[in-house]
């Protein structure tokens, strides 16, 4: 290995040493930080199951669900998957208050909300809305539940707020199967993946400061979203398919002959329109800062017409993006935007990246919060599920913060005498040690019984 890289591997790996002090105080600091979420529950039992499920979504456990929590700490697996499963306690004011302390702590006034759709891979076809659909993680139609997200991104940072199940057309005309699913009897109608992302709009957006509105591609393409989003004054940068139909109107029209209309330019697919683009048009920014070095995008923007459906849209601004992916291939992305044609190309590139940063709160959500290691099949356990999964990478969030700053008193008191040893001494923490009984004899059935789980959701 030649020396510069051996110099910036020490770097890096300096820049990886986490301080010991950051944990201290970790589990004391969850018991605070949960009150406000477990207060919103009725029952003294109820409360007790959040904390122990949140802090086994936070802990190292290979599978997180309700089972393998239970045995975790030591408790009967029944009443902690009723609780997920069964138990009739309301999620949505758990969600509530999720969003209100995330616009409280990193809400801005050009903050961006990003709704993206994400799937949820299964095998069976029991799972409330399963059905064979796009699977972007797997990257191809194939058995799966798919949810659409809502984040919160600003200069401080990003974090998920909420989310809605997607059903499919076939489940919501399929009254028994509903019924079976548990599925409530308002959310039994069909709505597309963007009513849902407008109903948490209307739901979330008064308490997430915001200025932008910006999807994929999925929820960039019908024009009657953009126009939804127009009519209710939300700014949108929007990603659309390259195969969408525009015509420039910056461009030169063809010559008048004298006779009939003047020519306009005609409409073309978006992705040929910018392989006619001179060198010359694009613009270099740096977007952010990357493991690899500073994020570099080239940009361009025009005013155009979008044509869907045989029929011609607003005025609009198309904003095109091209970077690098991971493997050094260009990459370009589309946007529509009904911005003011003077909005300078930062503030369109600070968008359009917002949207990826969600991309990687999912990804994080599911590899580090047990997000996708669910084990029910019906609504009420789903949602159950997926809240508290939200709530616990929001604390992964905030520690992470405060690991930055190292500042003890962001979540308890700076003398450190008052810094507890952890983990803190509660009931709900309790750790089965690897000779407990019930560890030695759950863990050969959990090996035994895991290709059989995977099976039944």
């Amino acid at each position: 290995m030649e020396r510069r890289f051996e110099r910036r591997r020490e770097e890096v790996l300096a820049d990886c040493q986490v301080p010991p002090a950051v944990f201290n105080g970790m589990m004391e600091r969850l018991l605070t930080f949960a009150a406000p979420y477990v207060q919103r529950l009725c029952r003294p039992e109820q409360r007790e199951h959040a904390r122990t499920y949140l802090q086994g979504l936070l802990s190292d456990l290979q599978r997180k669900n309700a089972e393998a929590i239970a045995y975790r700490h030591d408790e009967e697996r029944q009443g902690l998957q009723t609780f997920i499963g069964t138990a009739p306690w309301d999620d949505q004011p758990l969600r509530d208050e999720l969003a209100r302390q995330v616009g409280r702590e990193l809400g801005e006034s050009d903050g961006v909300l990003v709704f993206d759709p994400s799937a949820f891979a299964k095998k069976g076809n029991r799972s409330v809305g399963v059905a064979r659909q796009w699977c972007g993680r797997l990257g191809k139609t194939e058995n799966c539940q798919v949810a659409v997200f809502l984040g919160y991104v600003s200069r401080k940072e990003r974090a998920l707020v909420d989310m809605r199940l997607y059903l499919p057309e076939a489940w919501t005309k399929d009254r028994p199967r509903l019924k079976a699913a548990g599925v409530p009897r308002e959310q039994r109608r069909f709505r597309t993946r963007h009513a849902l992302a407008l109903e948490m709009l209307r739901s979330k957006g008064p308490l997430l400061p915001h200025g932008w509105i910006t999807g994929d591609d999925e929820m960039g393409r019908p024009a009657w979203f953009r126009r939804e989003l127009a009519g209710i004054s939300e700014r949108y940068l929007l990603a659309v398919p390259s195969n969408t139909t525009i015509r420039d109107l910056e461009a030169e029209p063809p010559v008048y002959r004298g006779r009939g209309r003047r020519p306009k330019v005609g409409f073309q697919q978006v992705a040929k329109w910018c392989e006619s683009l001179p060198a010359g048009v694009w613009t270099r920014l740096e977007v952010r800062d990357g493991a690899k070095g500073p994020v570099e995008v080239e940009i361009v923007q025009r005013r155009v017409r979008a044509k869907i459906d045989g029929k011609v849209g607003p005025e609009e601004t198309l904003v095109v993006i091209r970077s690098l992916d991971e493997e050094k291939k260009v990459k370009t992305d589309y946007h529509l935007s009904n911005a003011s044609p003077g909005t300078p190309l930062a503030e369109f590139a600070r968008v359009a990246n917002a949207e990826h940063r969600i991309e990687e709160c999912i990804k994080r959500g599911k590899s580090e919060a047990g997000m996708a290691q669910y084990q029910v099949r019906n609504w009420r356990g789903w949602h159950h599920h997926v809240t508290l999964c939200l709530i616990a990478v929001w604390f992964l969030l905030c520690e992470a913060r405060r690991g930055k700053k190292m500042d003890a008193g962001d979540h308890c008191a700076t003398s450190p005498p008052t810094v507890r040893p952890d983990p803190a001494r509660r009931l709900w923490l309790r750790h089965a040690g690897p000779d407990s009984p019930r560890m030695q004899a759950v863990a050969g059935t959990q090996r035994a019984c895991q290709p059989r789980s995977s099976q039944r959701t």
